[in-house]
């Protein structure tokens, strides 16, 4: 038979065809970028991204951007092996202590998980991720504690407390001390020269966080902090009181070895660093005190300057 026979059906007509009316282009069209590897089902990891993203609602941000406000009544969290030892051996109220899985041990951890298990305190074993952000980014060495929001007095409580033990009351107050660490060595140097509280601004001040639990050495679970609306308005009343005030700055014009009422019913309020003692907070003062250094030191750290005020009020009241 002749090459090219016919397969008995006509022949495709060659030309114009009809085309898909754009529905292949539509149909590309709106997808956007490709999903990142978590979105998709087959992602093996895609529970527990699911389950992360959970406890960390409301608490993850971009870079850069404000971190959000804490709750008043939410817990805070000491990490690192000696202070969270340190604060279980002063007795710090706590809720948990978290451990890190797979945690290498030593006398501290061990010391630090028999006193919870002794004081009836939970012990929860969690990864390295979730310490990292309970603690929010600090140090913690596979070791926090869970410590409850800080219970604060009342201003007139600090006196209450002085006149129960018979002794010359001694309040510190915090005039825009901004740095938990700073109020934690500040209470350490309290605690340590026999002052009967700390008092700080509700506002624009460091509060009793896990910062301030951790500088302080444990020596706030001794050692009350009360907080005011209005400090100008609690020092005018601890005046009314029968105290005296003495502002702790760097132009003050008296030398602190100097000033005769430190053996008084006293209150001893510092300064920022910085700016050290407001106006008003300035004007409420029976006097302004210095710390005499050389010329080379402009200033000393608030809570170095606390300590240093402290030593000499004790010292001057020994005598």
């Amino acid at each position: 038979m002749a090459a090219g026979r016919s397969s008995g059906r006509p022949a495709k007509k060659k030309g114009p065809s009809k085309g898909t009316g754009g529905q292949v282009r539509r149909g590309l069209e709106g997808r956007g970028a490709t999903p990142p590897a978590e979105m998709r089902h087959w992602f093996k990891d895609k529970a527990r991204t699911e389950r992360i993203a959970r406890e960390d609602r409301g608490g993850a941000r971009r870079p850069g951007a404000a971190k959000p406000k804490r709750s008043e009544d939410a817990p805070e969290y000491i990490g690192g092996r000696n202070p969270v030892l340190e604060a279980l051996l002063a007795g710090v109220p706590a809720n948990a202590l978290y451990v890190a899985q797979r945690l290498e041990n030593d006398d501290r951890v061990r010391d630090a998980v028999r006193v919870a298990t002794e004081r009836g305190i939970a012990l929860l074993e969690v990864s390295r991720d979730k310490l990292d952000r309970l603690t929010e980014g600090a140090v913690h060495q596979g070791v926090a504690l869970q410590i409850p929001a800080y219970d604060y007095a009342h201003p007139s409580e600090l006196v209450e407390l002085a006149h129960d033990a018979a002794e010359v009351p001694l309040i510190v107050a915090l005039d825009g001390v901004t740095d938990p660490r700073n109020l934690g060595a500040i209470a350490r140097s309290a605690t340590a020269f026999g002052a009967h509280g700390l008092l700080i601004p509700s506002r624009r001040s460091a509060g009793v966080t896990g910062g301030a639990w951790k500088t302080s050495a444990g020596t706030l679970a001794n050692l009350r902090v009360a907080r005011a609306a209005n400090l100008t308005a609690a020092l005018r009343e601890y005046r009314e009181a029968g105290l005296f005030v003495i502002g702790l700055d760097g132009e003050g014009r008296v030398d602190i070895g100097d000033v005769e009422l430190l053996g008084e019913p006293l209150v001893v309020v510092v300064g920022s660093e910085g700016k050290g003692l407001s106006r008003l907070v300035r004007e409420h003062c029976d006097v302004v005190t210095r710390i005499p250094m050389r010329a080379a030191a402009e200033s000393l750290n608030a809570g170095v300057a606390a300590g240093v005020t402290l030593y000499e009020v004790a010292r001057h009241r020994r005598r």
